[in-house]
């Protein structure tokens, strides 16, 4: 994310972030939460680390359609930046055509598709973990033991600090740009909009757009449902 362009003059409010986007990055947030807490308590809480998985899992599909159905700040096209323009963002030469204070700055954009890049390996090995106590993954008996065994060390350790770690920066990002730059990220991806300039286009946010999301949702949770009953 990044926050309101401080140079903006005559700003109205503009919408930026569709409410799928909010939603699943709400959504996101409070499942990995609860993923990280189950898997240390255990117990019975596995059972919620497999439904937070799945469910996971679930919203990474979605979002991975939603980069090239959703709103335009949203479309993966719209922050999938070129080292070059990267290195004009972090010179402050940004051009003004790019945008770079509206959507996801190019910092934030490649910390995006790293936590994606990597909450789809922790999905992906947590299908074929197996904690040899009462916890497996439903795509177990699909995979050698000596891959389960890589893929759960890497589940129950690297993968879960690794997330753990960009959860602590992405916090820490959003403290440094309130208390440095009096830029508030929180707010625009709760209420979607942004105080901007008019010549700055609006992503697409209507009843429409927003049943599309649904449905691509009720999709993906169907996927995601016939992938878990391979294992039955």
């Amino acid at each position: 994310m990044s926050g309101d362009d401080p140079h903006a003059s005559a700003a109205q409010a503009i919408r930026i972030w569709d409410l799928p986007t909010r939603t699943f990055h709400w959504l996101l947030a409070v499942l990995v939460v609860a993923s990280i807490v189950s898997a240390h308590v255990g117990g019975g809480a596995m059972m919620w680390h497999m439904r937070s998985g799945y469910a996971i899992f679930t919203l990474l599909a979605f979002r991975l359609v939603w980069g090239f159905a959703g709103g335009r700040w949203s479309r993966f096209a719209t922050f999938l930046y070129a080292p070059s323009a990267s290195l004009r963002y972090l010179r402050g030469a940004s051009l003004p055509h790019e945008h770079h204070h509206v959507g996801h700055n190019p910092l934030g954009a490649w910390s995006v598709f790293a936590l994606l890049g990597v909450l789809a390996v922790q999905v992906a090995t947590g299908l074929v973990a197996d904690d040899e106590i009462s916890t497996n993954g439903p795509l177990l008996k699909y995979v050698s033991s000596a891959t389960s065994r890589v893929a759960t060390h890497w589940h129950k350790h690297f993968g879960q600090w690794i997330i753990i770690t960009f959860v602590v920066l992405h916090i820490g990002a959003i403290a440094f740009y309130w208390r440095k730059r009096g830029q508030n990220l929180v707010a625009p991806m709760l209420h979607g909009d942004k105080l901007l300039t008019a010549d700055v286009p609006a992503a697409i946010d209507t009843a429409g757009s927003r049943a599309i999301a649904l449905a691509i949702a009720a999709a993906c949770a169907i996927g995601v449902a016939a992938v878990v009953s391979l294992g039955n």
